[in-house]
Parts: C-alpha cells; structure tokens; sequence
C-alpha cells in the first residue's frame, strides 16, 4: 500500500509540473488561441461621456458578415452645442483577420472627410479613394488590419492570453500600434463593479500619435466594457449599456 501511495504522488507531482501557469493579476486563457470568443450578430452599445460623467451621446460596436470573414462597425454620435462629433467605420477582414477594405466617414464641427480604402493582398498595396481628394497607394504587408479589425483581433489575442505584438496597421495611412498591458482594477459600469483588465493602445501616425484605454471585462469574449478615446474636443468616455 505505501509504494501504491508514493506512485500516484509521483504521478500527480508530474502532471502538476506539465500544467503552465498564468501571470499574477491576469486571467486564464478562456479560448483556444484560433477560437474566436465573440459571436456574428454581437452589438455592443456604448453611452458616451465627458470624464466628469456629462453625457455627450451614444456609439455602437458591431460584429458581423458571413462565415468565414468578418464585418465590423463602429458608429459614434456625441454632438455638442455648436460643434458636432459623428463618425462611422465599416470594415471587412478575412478569417485571418487580414483586413479586405475599409470605409470611414466623419464629421468634426466643421471637418467633414469620406474615404475607402482596398487592401490587395496580392499586390500588398492600400487603395485609398477620398471624396474629392483623388486616389493613392502605399506599400502594405500581405496581411494587414485597419484600425477597427485591430480592435476585435486584440480582443480575440486577449482570450487567448495573449498580447500582441508592436505592429503597422493601415486607417487609411500607416500607422504604428502598440497595445501594453496595464493593470487589473475593479471598475464600475453601469452601477455594477467588476474586475477588467486595462489595456493601453498608442497609434502613431505620419502626422499624429494618439492613446486609447481600454478596459477588458474579463468574460470569455472580451468584452471592452470601457473605451477612454481622444477626440478634437478632449477625451471621450465610452461606457457600456447593459
């Protein structure tokens, strides 16, 4: 009977050691590293508010298209007296997450813009149409992601325990993105406090560099429960509705 014991503590201490552990402060992989947590068909409604808690509007985040790619929106409509703050992103990307084309439409107060842009993985160039402003091309990767496919890629990067590395995304121009992971505060949304994982996102641009906050929840898809983001009147907040 002893030997019988010494085995299977033998056994269980060797299966102890194979199992990999999981950094201090930050979650267990909730999906396998090619798993997708969020679903087709997922909205994500935000309200929009200045840091003190003043409300400026509302923004959506969408998940969508057909299988095997995807289709991503984001619309935000934060007005303010005299100036009006409206923008849509639409985007489509393969199952890789290697972006197919983007459409971004924006109005700043008085700076409006509409552009496409086309991502020909062959050529590995960006076509980039703006609305009276002509066409032009730059040099991409085979696979690259605009900004709003970054943000669903990093999403399924974070299930996966993962932070991805420093890349060159394409929003119409290069743009270098880096996504640090930050801390895991206790945070309140919607009245209800909850364990997130903080995330700070930099682009860095050919004539401009910008940060984003993002606070992950820490359900199997990741869900960004609060966006810190820059715009031409200060930094937005845009907290979730349940």
């Amino acid at each position: 009977m002893p030997l019988q014991i010494l085995r299977v503590g033998l056994l269980v201490s060797a299966l102890w050691a194979q199992t990999p552990s999981v950094p201090s402060g930050r979650p267990a992989p909730a999906v396998s590293a090619s798993a997708t947590p969020f679903a087709r068909g997922e909205t994500l409604n935000y309200a929009v508010n200045w840091p003190s808690g003043l409300g400026l509007g509302e923004a959506t985040l969408k998940a969508g298209g057909g299988e095997p790619g995807w289709q991503f929106e984001f619309h935000i409509d934060a007005s303010l007296p005299g100036f009006e703050i409206r923008d849509h992103y639409r985007s489509s990307a393969n199952e890789k997450f290697c972006s197919e084309s983007l459409e971004k439409e924006f109005v700043h107060g008085a700076r409006k813009g509409k552009e496409k842009v086309r991502y020909d993985p062959q050529k590995r160039v960006a076509e980039r149409e703006t609305t009276g402003g002509g066409k032009s091309e730059v040099s991409v990767p085979d696979c690259v992601k605009d900004g709003l496919t970054f943000l669903f890629f990093l999403r399924r990067e974070l299930a996966a325990g993962r932070t991805p590395p420093a890349q060159t995304i394409n929003f119409g121009a290069p743009y270098q993105v880096t996504a640090t992971y930050s801390d895991s505060p206790q945070i309140e949304v919607g009245g209800v406090r909850q364990p997130a994982d903080r995330v700070q996102v930099s682009f860095r641009g050919p004539a401009s560099e910008h940060t984003f906050e993002i606070y992950f929840g820490r359900d199997p898809a990741r869900t960004p429960l609060l966006i810190r983001a820059p715009f031409p009147l200060g930094t937005f907040a845009l907290e979730l509705v349940r």
